[in-house]
């Protein structure tokens, strides 16, 4: 009996190693489906895209609303984290901006929707925007900091205000084609370059 308690210790954690995984795997899919067909998307066009059966799905996300808050989340971290590592890792703490930016955008295209599907939970909507800000206004914070240390970027803009700006600019990406919201958020980063 003791020697199958590891095996039986190392089949659950495996099960959980393997449960994590589909749940990353769907919540990367349905970002991806968002993108393109909004939060509305078929829950069959999201397990699909991440290999996995309908009941596996459910198992991890019993409603939809349970997925969109589930993705937001995700998305709000995954962002928060590249911060740092981009800083670290970029040649220049302004091309770490820039590319930290542009992650910051594809967030703003992939929660498009979202309003609309917590509308009938406003309290619930209030608490994922207030972690939105807690964990994305320090890192650009730090972000914009560090282009000012070095001398790339004017100092005084404040991040919460830049990610407003950046956030208005995005607006309406999803109602006109002919509208390039990269373009102007490139332009507004121009901006803020120190000329030396």
């Amino acid at each position: 009996m003791n020697e199958s308690s590891p095996r039986q210790g190392s089949s659950a954690a495996s099960t959980r190693k393997d449960a994590r995984r589909n749940q990353q795997t769907l919540l990367d899919a349905a970002a991806a489906v968002f993108v393109t067909s909004g939060v509305d998307a078929p829950v069959r066009e999201i397990a699909a895209k991440a290999g996995v059966g309908l009941g596996t799905f459910y198992r991890h996300f019993p409603s939809r609303a349970d997925l969109v808050i589930a993705v937001y989340r995700h998305q709000v971290d995954t962002c928060a984290e590249a911060g740092p590592a981009l800083l670290a890792a970029g040649p220049t703490p302004f091309a770490a901006l820039e590319a930290w930016v542009d992650l910051f955008v594809d967030f703003l295209v992939t929660k498009h929707g979202l309003a609309a599907a917590m509308q009938a939970d406003s309290t619930g909507f209030e608490t994922l925007h207030a972690y939105f800000l807690e964990r994305l206004v320090p890192v650009c914070s730090e972000l914009l900091e560090a282009t000012v240390a070095a001398g790339e970027a004017r100092p005084g803009l404040d991040a919460y205000v830049l990610m407003r700006g950046i956030g208005n600019l995005c607006i309406g990406t999803d109602t006109d084609p002919r509208y390039d919201a990269r373009r102007l958020v490139a332009l507004l980063l121009t901006g803020l370059r120190q000329s030396r």
